[in-house]
């Protein structure tokens, strides 16, 4: 009979190829730690204070921080003050790089972050729940001497969240507030040299516009970008990792449809993984420095978002089908409690998504954690979310215990066969076992690159390298389900040899099953009474 390549390869090439595989997995990670720089960079800005001498503001006039078309400037609110200059008439200009520098599409998105600096005045406190209203809008150029295009403008709101950590008295007056960071912008693409923010805080009192919202001293901007070295090192690796998964997928489904039968429920499980492992190594990136396209950082969230429910239920039906206790095996119906909580959960954030980064793409100042709702709803998500995460991986151990289990409960008809066989039949034991190993051991490294990914950026100094802890924990994952995946569908691809001779082994395996001995790991190699060929 014809098996997998995994019970019919001899234990010193698996050893090879697992050593082969380790080398690369090995390597993954080093692109990412010694050769690849850290994934992001942060900005500081400190906006400079414009002043807009026109009665009618007009919304087509760029005010510009420095340089030769640079606006007239004020240092603080004093000053304003002492020139009966009017709050409305204050405009916060920030452009985007520093001086002599210049933004690229290789750094493929920015993030901005706001900040206020606030002063504490006994007459003008803070109030509970008061919302900044900032009238803003984003403008760009490619060369310094063309004029500046509008590319958004939005009047938003942001909730002030700050604490005064002193006692409020007259004596601490001029002292700030510790406000927390809040999102301002998201732009999901880079495609010009430099970019120019002006942002106005409208005041009226009938309106109760920008009330109660302490006195402004500051604006502070932070801008995160991907690095540039970071991105080339990402997709030179989804270039070369893009083929290798294609060319073993193509060569695992020509072996299975070489065969007699019709493919069983694994083996379509395990190709429509490896299709969704080509989804998301195509470098599509490779266009988004050529051309302006916003949305790519969505179409990488759906991308990672189709694999992640690809492999979450691959790992449920690849442990179901081996789990020899269930008479009814090779039908995709008997998993839907398991997936269909999977599929379900993989739309809603989908869902989520869409609320903010299908919003971003008309309006990039959008967030929606700017109200409390939103607030609320994106806290419930990542809650909901996390405490999924956890308890599946829990269901997930427990199936391997089982299937663990049931194998131990089986070695018990070892014994009563030949030498020969019991030691093939407690090799092909050992080998799965090992498999399903790595498997936990792939899940458990996701779930400790999502919280360490969530951590702040760090490096480790080693000699006279440094290792950058986030640019290896990212291509090391990458690299890693990429292997496991290859890995995947070349052990469970039909193999060519057969185990012992022909008609002998046949005479044993039906004399065996008259004997009623229950075989070991039915999943990995089913037991037959014919020597039929096993390719057409």
């Amino acid at each position: 009979m014809a098996g997998a390549i995994i019970e019919n390869m001899s234990t010193k090439k698996l050893v090879i190829v697992g050593v082969i595989l380790l080398l690369f997995q090995a390597f993954s990670f080093m692109v990412g730690g010694l050769i690849a720089p850290s994934p992001t960079t942060a900005v500081h800005y400190l906006a400079t204070k414009c002043v807009d001498t026109v009665k009618h503001h007009q919304s087509t006039k760029w005010f510009m921080p420095w340089g030769p078309n640079q606006c007239d400037k004020i240092r603080d609110f004093d000053e304003a003050m002492a020139k009966k200059i009017e709050a409305n008439n204050i405009v916060f200009a920030v452009h985007i790089p520093l001086p002599n520098k210049e933004m690229s599409p290789w750094f493929q998105f920015m993030l901005v972050i706001l900040q206020f600096d606030i002063a504490f005045k006994m007459y003008n406190q803070i109030e509970d729940g008061a919302l900044a209203t900032i009238d803003v809008g984003l403008a760009y150029r490619d060369d310094t001497l063309s004029e500046w295009t509008e590319m958004a403008h939005s009047i938003e709101q942001r909730k002030l969240s700050c604490n005064f950590t002193t006692t409020k008295t007259y004596e601490n007056e001029g002292r700030y507030y510790e406000c927390d960071l809040l999102p301002f912008m998201e732009l999901g693409n880079v495609a010009h040299k430099y970019y120019l923010l002006n942002i106005r805080l409208p005041v009226s009192e009938r309106k109760k516009i920008n009330m109660g919202i302490g006195e402004i001293k500051d604006i502070r901007l932070v801008g995160i970008h991907q690095n540039g070295g970071f991105t080339k090192v990402w997709f030179a690796m989804k270039t070369f990792l893009t083929p290798s998964i294609l060319i073993i997928m193509v060569w695992y489904w020509r072996r299975i449809t070489l065969m007699t039968r019709p493919p069983v429920l694994l083996e379509k499980v395990i190709f429509a993984l490896g299709l969704c492992m080509t989804f998301i190594n195509i470098p599509v990136e490779w266009f988004s420095v050529g051309f302006n396209w916003t949305w790519m950082l969505l179409f990488g969230d759906i991308r990672q978002g189709i694999f992640y429910a690809m492999l979450l239920s691959f790992w449920i039906i690849f442990c179901g089908e081996h789990l020899m206790d269930q008479m009814e095996r090779n039908h995709f119906s008997i998993y839907w409690k398991q997936v269909g909580p999977i599929v379900f959960g993989s739309f809603c954030l989908f869902i989520f998504d869409m609320c903010e980064r299908g919003v971003q793409l008309k309006n990039p100042f959008y967030s929606i954690w700017a109200s409390d709702v939103g607030t609320e709803l994106a806290m419930a998500f990542i809650i909901v979310a996390g405490i999924c995460a956890c308890l599946y991986f829990l269901f997930l151990c427990f199936m391997v215990f089982q299937v663990f289990r049931n194998i131990s409960g089986k070695r018990s008809s070892l014994p009563a066969m030949s030498k020969a066989r019991r030691l093939h039949y407690e090799g092909l034991i050992f080998r799965f076992k090992f498999l399903m190993l790595v498997t936990l051991t792939c899940a458990a490294m996701t779930v400790i690159f999502f919280i360490i990914s969530q951590v702040n950026e760090g490096h480790w100094h080693w000699g006279d390298y440094t290792v950058q802890v986030n640019s290896a924990f990212f291509t090391g994952i990458y690299g890693m389900w990429n292997l496991y995946v290859f890995a995947i569908m070349f052990l469970y691809a039909p193999s060519h040899k057969r185990y012992g001779d022909e008609q002998s082994s046949g005479a044993i395996l039906c004399e065996a099953s008259k004997t009623s001995l229950v075989f070991v790991v039915e999943s990995v190699f089913e037991i037959h009474c014919s020597t039929e060929e096993p390719y057409r």
